[in-house]
């Protein structure tokens, strides 16, 4: 996603043309994933570079003749060279300005499941500090800036290898100039936990609950009896009506905008059954619009 520094210092996106040379930059957090990406991505088709400063990018963009001679290339950059917003933001926009598409991909996972990976793996962390915890939130502070400006955020804490390879082949097998937007929708339980990966969250638990109805509790909203009794209720129809018109407002200038990935949390009690229906009806709108959706139940029968 390419483009000029909009207001505030960010950078405003547009998608690249057909066949234009792209530059797809791999950070996070230490542990996340980012080594697991780039070989997903070198298998997809890019031309790999690990473990390199911001300030070559461009240096090894000029060298391995992307605009020449390759048109994809990925690289990886961490916290092992005082990775800072700053110099990997300069860095891109002299992309930019060269005309050369950027995606910034941001690899996340919770704090307890990096401190599990780097404990069975027996790794010390890039970052010094007196414990693992300690390296682990002064790495993500030095991050947040970065994170909020990442094109693609993928949260690996409850993805495997093989769950974390699709969803990097979903959003870059195709190349960039064939994709378009993508909107996940979850549905969850509060109790379980809010998503760490949401860029709009609607909470559903206004609605009755079905768990107090004894035929209903040990289904979930994808059965017809469930979304029967939510979407009887008027509050149900008027909410859900009411998300799919700001909805129909929002993608389309998020995609005009660059934005490539839209994450949608719904929410309930346990996410069995409310949210599981209203993340459906939602996800099938979009569908019925042609927007690129995939829906998750992530607590359903939990």
């Amino acid at each position: 996603m390419s483009g000029v520094a909009g207001e505030g210092g960010r950078r405003r996106r547009t998608p690249p043309a057909d066949g234009a040379p792209h530059v797809v930059v791999i950070t996070g957090m230490s542990g996340a994933g980012r080594s697991q990406a780039a070989k997903v991505l070198e298998d997809v088709g890019y031309f790999v570079v690990d473990n390199l400063p911001p300030s070559l990018i461009f240096d090894v963009v000029e060298h391995v003749g992307l605009v020449e001679r390759r048109s994809r290339l990925a690289v990886v950059v961490d916290s092992r060279h005082g990775l800072s917003f700053a110099d990997l933001e300069s860095a891109l926009r002299d992309l930019e300005r060269a005309g050369i598409a950027t995606t910034l991909l941001f690899l996340d996972a919770t704090d307890g499941a990096l401190i599990t990976r780097y404990e069975e793996g027996r790794r010390p962390h890039p970052v010094a500090a007196p414990t693992l915890a300690e390296s682990i939130a002064t790495e993500r502070d030095a991050l947040v800036d970065l994170r909020g400006e990442a094109d693609v955020i993928i949260d690996t804490t409850d993805r495997n290898v093989h769950q974390l390879r699709r969803s990097l082949e979903e959003a870059f097998s195709g190349g960039p100039a064939r994709r378009q937007m993508r909107v996940e929708v979850t549905s969850f339980g509060f109790k379980h936990g809010v998503p760490r990966v949401l860029d709009l969250l609607f909470d559903v638990r206004f609605l009755p609950n079905p768990h107090w109805v004894p035929e209903l509790r040990p289904l979930t909203g994808v059965e017809a009896p469930v979304r029967d009794y939510v979407l009887g209720e008027e509050d149900a129809r008027e909410f859900l009506g009411r998300v799919t018109d700001l909805l129909d407002f929002l993608v389309p200038r998020y995609a005009a905008e660059g934005k490539s990935y839209l994450a949608i949390g719904i929410g309930c009690t346990g996410g069995n059954h409310r949210s599981v229906v209203m993340a459906t009806e939602i996800a099938g709108h979009l569908a019925d619009r042609g927007v690129e959706v995939t829906v998750t139940h992530r607590d359903a029968g939990s």
